[in-house]
């Protein structure tokens, strides 16, 4: 089973925060991996905001065929930081020889660019690079896209932990946001891409549970854009159905619930946006899921939310304090990272709702 976490902080805080929270739930997973997406980044990556972030894992070729390309399009580094790793012996993970965490500026030719020829700009050359380098093996490509990084391992989280040095907190590699999960994908190959949290042009999510309608998904999802590629996991259909609803369609969040757990007919009938809800669940009725899980999903505007399956068949709680919002697979993770707050204002979501947090930390419950 995944345990799944995620953080959002007026302030800046270390992945070490991540890994606390998802140690204290270490029977529920399996020790396969540990990944995070870390979103409104501080430390070294705050001045460079507005500028993309490259992370990969690769070989030195890997490094070299990719930086061809990014020069060839025109991208040109502007800041270059590698983890410092610690190879001590009897580490259980299944390290890459390199990993890239670089800030390019954009070519010169976008320069009177919209943002959304920007964005395109950065998905395009993102599949490139994960093409070429998958070719030979020669590394993975997980996100290209400003104010974010991604980090995927596979092996025990806390030695992935120790050989990143993220145990020990310091104030060079920072977020506002951070989401996590432990366990690499056991229900098909285990590869890299397969890990939680999923990105796609500023949308991020990760699950803990299964999606049995996962061939539908697929079907569907990749008639419908080419970034929806890989389906490594049968939870990279929730993030790119979010993707979908929310950026292509414009559709705001809240519709994003009645499309993977619409009503029943019945309680469509008795709504006044009914008109509008019977449209959603016969013009994509493939993007609908099923099975046990529960969604933690990221916005571009860093917008956090958290939401159910059907049935409510696994579980998530939210906890919060004046400074941070905490979601978590299980109580004992909030309890780890957030042991003063008040255990009262708890949120277990349920079945008919969206949990979300804004960029004030206000937290909400739409009912579906």
């Amino acid at each position: 089973m995944c345990r799944i976490g995620a953080i959002k902080s007026l302030n800046y805080v270390h992945p070490s925060m991540a890994l606390q929270l998802m140690q204290s739930q270490q029977k529920g997973h399996d020790n396969s991996g540990f990944a995070m997406v870390m979103q409104d980044l501080g430390g070294i990556f705050e001045p460079y905001k507005t500028l993309p972030t490259l992370s990969m894992a690769c070989t030195a070729e890997g490094i070299k065929m990719a930086e061809d390309i990014l020069h060839e399009i025109g991208f040109y580094r502007v800041m270059q930081w590698s983890p410092e790793v610690n190879d001590k012996p009897g580490l259980d993970i299944n390290a890459m020889p390199h990993y890239v965490f670089e800030t390019f500026n954009y070519p010169r030719s976008y320069k009177k660019s919209t943002q959304k020829e920007k964005e395109e700009l950065l998905l395009d050359t993102r599949l490139r690079l994960r093409k070429a380098l998958e070719k030979d093996q020669e590394g993975f490509v997980y996100s290209f896209w400003p104010d974010l990084l991604t980090l995927k391992e596979i092996g025990d989280p806390r030695d992935i932990g120790t050989y990143f040095n993220l145990w020990q907190a310091n104030t060079t590699f920072t977020a506002k946001v951070i989401t996590a999960q432990c366990r690499q994908n056991t229900n098909y190959d285990i590869v890299r891409y397969a890990a939680h949290p999923f990105h796609l042009q500023g949308y991020t999510a990760l699950a803990n549970g299964e999606n049995t309608f996962y061939l539908k998904n697929k079907e569907f999802q990749q008639q419908l854009h080419r970034g929806y590629i890989g389906f490594e996991s049968d939870s990279q259909c929730f993030l790119y159905t979010l993707h979908y609803v929310h950026r292509e369609l414009g559709w705001p969040l809240s519709y994003y619930k009645h499309v993977v757990t619409p009503l029943p007919f019945d309680e469509i009938d008795a709504r006044q946006e009914r008109k509008q809800l019977l449209a959603i669940r016969q013009s994509l009725a493939h993007l609908e899921i099923n099975g046990p899980n529960t969604i933690i999903g990221m916005l571009p505007d860093n917008t956090l939310f958290t939401c159910c399956d059907a049935k409510k068949l696994r579980p998530v709680v939210v906890g919060y304090d004046d400074e941070t919002v905490v979601i978590s697979s299980e109580v004992c993770g909030i309890n780890e990272v957030l042991p003063d707050r008040n255990w009262e204002n708890d949120i277990y979501p349920n079945e008919r709702e969206i949990v979300v947090i804004n960029d004030e930390l206000e937290v909400q419950r739409w009912k579906q």
